[in-house]
């Protein structure tokens, strides 16, 4: 199972301990599947600022191929982190060098030899999704809470597992999961916070609960559903066990602070 990971990558600043956790839905989804038996690369940006080698070296250290990152003059991206009881809310995010990210065609033509690719919704790599698809790459892409996004309806015809967070399991949701199906994906899935997720095949929605579980964090909570489930798909498994593998994987992650 070889997967690559490409765009946007940020630190994690906790505003009230000043403590750093490395992250960003690509880098995180990337360290989830190496953790359970994928090999695994990251392609993005970091600055030549001192985040920019912490960034680096946590990679490496979690076993995800890091030699497709580059240094560019600059910073690395930070998303400031407010902590209100057990949930985390975004603050002011600084892009840093990710804001100008860029494929060159070398780098398309390693993509090209994985087996699947995922990106997300803050990437910049979105235009690159028909050159994945015509390479003959699964696609897996996180489109966040970004629903009224443009890309939500350009993008879906390239994207085999589009992933989408909403809140609750209700016609609106079911009904933009039947229209990225229509479009052209193979399972579209929406995780659903503390009601769980739901995916739909182009046949039946499938609703999945969440157990009970130790909330300390949910930071990386969605991007290891994601890995979970690409994981799930690439091992044949249903949709179902897809579902429970996603969830399984993001209740771990809400156990200790930071993604990972």
């Amino acid at each position: 199972m070889r997967i690559i990971t490409v765009g946007d990558n940020c630190m994690d600043v906790y505003q009230a301990s000043g403590t750093t956790y490395p992250g960003g839905n690509p880098v995180n989804v990337a360290v989830y599947l190496t953790e359970m038996g994928a090999k695994t690369a990251y392609l993005g940006w970091v600055g030549t600022d001192i985040y920019g080698e912490i960034m680096i070296q946590a990679i490496q250290d979690k076993g995800v191929d890091t030699s497709r990152i580059s240094q560019k003059d600059g910073k690395t991206a930070v998303t400031h982190v407010e902590m209100v009881e057990n949930d985390r809310r975004f603050g002011d995010y600084d892009e840093g060098v990710m804001a100008h990210f860029f494929l060159t065609a070398e780098e398309l033509d390693f993509a090209g030899n994985y087996q699947l690719v995922h990106s997300g919704i803050w990437g910049h790599a979105d235009p690159y999704f028909p050159l994945f698809k015509e390479k003959g790459l699964i696609t897996s892409f996180d489109f966040s809470d970004q629903l009224k996004d443009d890309r939500v309806q350009t993008l879906t015809p390239y994207v085999d597992y589009p992933f989408f967070s909403y809140t609750q399991d209700d016609d609106y949701i079911r009904q933009l999961l039947v229209e990225a199906k229509q479009r052209g994906a193979q399972i579209a899935v929406a995780t659903l916070g503390e009601n769980g997720s739901l995916a739909y095949d182009g046949e039946q929605f499938f609703p999945h609960g969440v157990g009970k579980v130790n909330v300390v964090d949910t930071m990386g909570a969605g991007d290891s559903f994601i890995a979970g489930f690409i994981y799930g798909r690439l091992k044949g498994l249903s949709t179902e066990n897809c579902l429970e593998l996603g969830a399984n994987t993001a209740a771990k992650t809400i156990g200790y602070f930071g993604a990972w």
